[in-house]
Order: structure tokens, then sequence, then C-alpha cells
């Protein structure tokens, strides 16, 4: 019986939809029926996904890295008029601004505000044992976080505020971040707003 190979090789490559087609050959005996399996890789709508998903993380690490236009007063404002109370704190972190609210009784209010807009993201409420210190701490102080957070502005971006309460040296503590990105801590009294150096900052 006379064999006959037959050879078929299909060598047409398309782009369909922005993909490559590869065309696969089978060759076997004249009795054989020839079969050819085509595949489409579109990779193109990959590569766009994840070209999307790299912009939004560039884009999301700037702002990360950067504060926003919203100082440490104007966050400490807008998150007295979301939650009435005391402001004891003031935090750039994690791309939001998170004030610590003393209101009533032994309650905080942590409120996280855009660092862009000056809008609330959210509160989240909680009761510890460390109000009535606070308490003690502020009695007879006539400068607030958020004035704190003006005078401090004036040595460089302040970037957090929180009242010292411990010992005889009780006042707000600010750090500031310079244009070259060196961080340095404050103290700012409590009834004149006056600023120095802290001392225990290398």
């Amino acid at each position: 019986m006379k064999r006959n190979i037959v050879i078929a090789v299909v060598t047409a490559a398309a782009l369909v939809g922005g993909g490559t087609a590869t065309a696969l050959a089978v060759s076997g005996d004249d009795d054989d029926a020839s079969t050819s399996a085509t595949r489409t890789d579109d990779d193109r709508d990959d590569r766009d996904d994840r070209d999307d998903r790299d912009d939004r993380s560039d884009d999301d690490g700037d702002r990360a890295a950067a504060p926003g236009d919203v100082t440490a007063a104007d966050a400490i404002a807008a998150a007295l008029k979301h939650t009435p109370g005391t402001a004891v704190s003031a935090e750039l972190d994690d791309a939001a601004w998170e004030v610590d609210v003393l209101g009533k009784g032994d309650t905080w209010h942590s409120v996280r505000i855009d660092p862009d807009t000056g809008k609330v993201r959210g509160s989240s409420e909680d009761d510890e044992d460390d109000a009535a210190e606070v308490r003690a701490a502020l009695k007879g102080a006539s400068v607030t976080a958020e004035e704190a957070a003006k005078a401090a502005a004036a040595k460089g971006t302040v970037v957090s505020v929180d009242l010292d309460d411990d010992g005889d040296d009780r006042g707000w503590q600010a750090e500031t971040r310079a244009s070259g990105g060196d961080e340095r801590d404050w103290d700012v009294a409590l009834t004149t707003a006056s600023v120095t150096a802290d001392r225990d900052d290398d």
C-alpha cells in the first residue's frame, strides 16, 4: 500500500482584535484527516489593564507621599465642626488627617479628614480612661490645638500636633516638615503659644 505523506503547513498570521492568531498543522497518512487548531491570544487588553493599574498605583503613591492643601489647623477645625469637643491631637497618617476629639465624659472621637478637600472621611468612637488627665492638663490653658498648629506652622509644614500632659512640662508638641523633608519637633506653650525647639529633638 502506497503511503502518501501529506504535510499541511499553515503559516497565516492574522491580527484578531489586536491579538495574534497562531495556526498549528498536524501531518498524517492520507487516510487520516488533517486537523488544525487555532489559538487566539489577546494580550493587548491584559496589558492595558496592567497599565491602568500601574497608573493608579503611581497616583496613590504620589498622593500619600505629599501632604495636601489642608493644614493641621484646617483639619482640626473641620473635625470640630463635625464632632464638637476638645481637639487633643492631629496627625497626618496614611494620606489622611486623623484628629482625636475629647467629647462629653470619657468619650473620644477619632475623625479622619481628607488632606486635599478638608471633608470628613469618617469617624469612630471609643471610651478611654485618660480623659480626666487630659482635662486636668488643659485646665487654665488658653491655647487650643488649632492655635498651636498655627503657631508651629511658622517653623514649617505641621504634620502632627499633640498634647503632652506629663509632668511639669505640659504643653502642645508639634512636628514640622521642611521643604527638603527634614522633620523637627517643637514645644508650644499652653498659655502664650510661644514656640521653642523641643529639647529632646536631635
